[in-house]
């Protein structure tokens, strides 16, 4: 890949595309959002596609239901066995923080990645939304970054309410850096029901 080192110091924002079409290829994704976690990108699909009831695994990440419930919908919890993804039913998010491989996109879908230093592209902390909604796209480009475009602060004009939930160049380097040894192929995190995670039924928050 020729990198244009002028354009991109200009442009710092441009590595992070970068990022973003190498994650999308292999994923066999035809678009990715990258933003500063998992939880995050969680939660922008639950805000986008304007959740209601979610049912989830009891055994998952205490951050999923509370994603769920920030962004205005209710969670139902049920004993579900899942190994490295699962949905958000009835909506076509996918928590995919335990998968990573080559052609893992399901069409039609918010596919949710996290590069936390214990996951499979390990970075130090991010994630990322695979999908091929290009509307959809659009406004979680600009939702994760205060609803602000990727250019000059001075040249923006501000459309909509956003978060702070953007990646930053520096965590997009370092994770281009990795892809460019990552196996084509990768085991799914864990051996499924769950493991290593608590029944969240049982924590007053969730009662």
């Amino acid at each position: 890949m020729k990198v244009n080192l002028s354009k991109m110091l200009h442009n710092p924002y441009n590595i992070v595309r970068m990022f973003e079409k190498e994650v999308a290829a292999y994923c066999g994704a035809p678009y990715a959002v990258s933003v500063d976690s998992c939880t995050d990108a969680i939660f922008l699909c639950c805000k986008y596609l304007g959740v209601k009831e979610v049912t989830i695994p009891k055994k998952t990440y205490l951050s999923v239901p509370m994603s769920v419930i920030h962004a205005g919908g209710t969670v139902l919890f049920k004993d579900i066995t899942w190994n490295g993804i699962y949905p958000l039913a009835p909506y076509p998010i996918y928590d995919a923080a335990k998968r990573f491989t080559s052609d893992m996109y399901v069409p039609k879908s918010f596919m949710c990645l996290s590069f936390h230093i214990k996951k499979i592209l390990g970075i130090s902390k991010g994630g990322m939304i695979l999908t091929d909604n290009y509307e959809a796209v659009q406004w979680l480009r600009c939702a994760r970054y205060e609803g602000r475009n990727e250019v000059s602060y001075k040249r923006d004009d501000i459309k909509m309410l956003g978060w702070n939930m953007y990646m930053t160049p520096q965590i997009a380097a370092h994770g281009l850096a990795l892809m460019q040894n990552i196996p084509k192929h990768n085991k799914d995190l864990g051996e499924g029901d769950g493991e290593g995670y608590r029944d969240l039924t049982e924590l007053t928050i969730f009662k």
